[in-house]
C-alpha cells in the first residue's frame, strides 16, 4: 500500500471536480492482525468525468523506518495519507473477505470541491506525515475532521451508540473480552482508560463514525445520500485461547509446585524468582509508558495486582504450612 500510495503523487493534481462528482467514506471491517481489529477508513472520490478513481488513506505507515518498533513503543510512529486507485484499495479487502461499507455523501458542488482541494492539499509531500495516535488522532479521526471542517455548524447527529462508555470498555468490545490482546491491553492501562468519552471522543472507531454518518444531518437534510452499512462481525475467542483459562493453568502451576515444596519441606526458589523478574519487567514496561512515551491511556491500575496475587494465592499451600 504505500508503494501504491506514492506512485499516485504523479496522478493527484488540483484539479476542478466535475459536477457529478461524488465523495465517499469507506469503512473497512475488522481483520485478524490486532493492528486491524479495529477497522479501518478512507475517503473515496469518484469523478467519472475526469476518469478519476481515487481513495485517500490516513493509515499508511512504514516498517522499515529507521527505529520503528522503538518509536512505536514511545508512541513517536509517524503516519501519512496514501492515495491509491479505487480498485488497488479494495484488493487488500477482497482478498481477505473483509467487506468495505460506503456512504456517499450529499455535497454541495462547492463542499465538495472544498474537501477535494483540502484532500489533495494535504497529500503534498511537506503535509501528509502525521504523528498517529490511536484514540486521538488516527485514520477515522481524520476523515471526521476534514469533513466536519467542511460542513461547519450545520453538522449534527442524532446517533448515540456508546455514549458514556470508557475507552477501556470501546477497545475491549474489538479485542474481545476473553482474548489474551485484551489481558495485555488492560495490565498497561491505567485509570485514564476508565474516562468515559464525550459524543465526538468515540469517533476514533471506524464503526462509530459510519454509524454517526449514517444518522448525520446537514442543515434539515440527510448527509447521507446513499450507503450500505452492516455491524462489525468481532470473532469471539475459542475457551482454549482465552486468558482466564491461562490465569487457571498458572495458578495450578503454581499451586502444584508449592505443594511438592511442602512434601519435601524446600522452597523452589526459582520459580519465585522468575516471577518477580517478569513483573519486575512489566512493571518497568508501564513506567517507562507512562512517563517517556505519547500514549495517553497507559498508566499504573490495579490490575497489574492480577498476576501477584494469583501468585501469592497459589503459593499459600506452602506458605501457611
Amino acid at each position: 500500500m504505500m508503494a501504491l500510495g506514492l506512485a499516485m503523487s504523479l496522478t493527484v493534481q488540483a484539479q476542478q471536480l466535475s459536477e457529478t462528482a461524488q465523495i465517499s467514506l469507506l469503512t473497512c471491517s475488522p481483520g485478524e492482525e490486532l493492528y486491524a481489529r479495529y477497522g479501518h477508513t478512507a475517503i473515496r472520490v469518484l469523478d467519472k468525468v475526469n476518469d478519476m478513481d481515487i481513495v485517500f488513506n490516513y493509515g499508511i505507515f512504514d516498517f522499515n523506518t529507521d527505529h520503528f518498533y522503538w518509536k512505536f513503543v514511545r508512541g513517536e510512529t509517524w503516519y501519512e495519507l496514501g492515495a491509491s486507485p479505487y480498485r488497488y484499495f479494495m484488493y487488500e479487502y477482497d482478498r481477505d473477505n473483509r467487506p468495505v461499507y460506503e456512504q456517499v455523501l450529499d455535497l454541495t458542488a462547492a463542499q465538495k470541491e472544498l474537501l477535494w482541494q483540502r484532500l489533495v492539499d494535504n497529500y503534498r509531500p511537506e503535509n501528509r506525515k502525521y504523528l498517529y495516535n490511536f484514540v486521538f488522532d488516527n485514520c477515522a479521526t481524520r476523515p471526521y475532521h476534514m469533513i466536519a471542517q467542511v460542513l461547519g455548524d450545520t453538522l449534527s447527529s442524532s446517533y448515540e451508540g456508546y455514549s458514556g462508555q470508557t475507552y477501556r470498555a470501546f477497545i475491549r468490545h474489538y479485542t474481545g473480552s476473553h482474548s489474551w490482546e485484551n489481558a495485555g491491553i488492560n495490565l498497561l492501562f491505567g485509570p485514564e482508560a476508565d474516562r468515559p468519552m464525550s459524543n465526538e471522543e468515540r469517533l476514533f472507531l471506524p464503526e462509530e463514525l459510519m454509524w454517526f454518518l449514517s444518522e448525520a444531518k446537514v442543515a434539515d437534510r440527510p448527509l447521507v445520500l446513499n450507503g450500505k452499512t452492516a455491524p462489525f462481525e468481532i470473532s469471539a475467542t475459542p475457551w482454549y485461547a482465552t486468558w482466564e483459562l491461562g490465569l487457571v493453568l498458572y495458578f495450578l502451576l503454581v499451586a502444584a509446585v508449592s505443594y511438592w515444596d511442602r512434601r519435601r519441606h524446600k522452597r523452589s526458589r526459582w520459580l519465585d524468582i522468575t516471577m518477580v523478574c517478569l513483573y519486575s519487567i512489566l512493571l518497568l514496561l508501564v513506567a517507562f509508558l507512562t512517563f517517556f512515551s505519547c500514549h495517553p491511556l497507559v498508566g499504573f491500575g490495579w490490575r497489574l495486582l492480577i498476576l501477584p496475587l494469583t501468585h501469592l494465592c497459589a503459593r499459600f499451600i506452602y506458605i501457611l504450612r
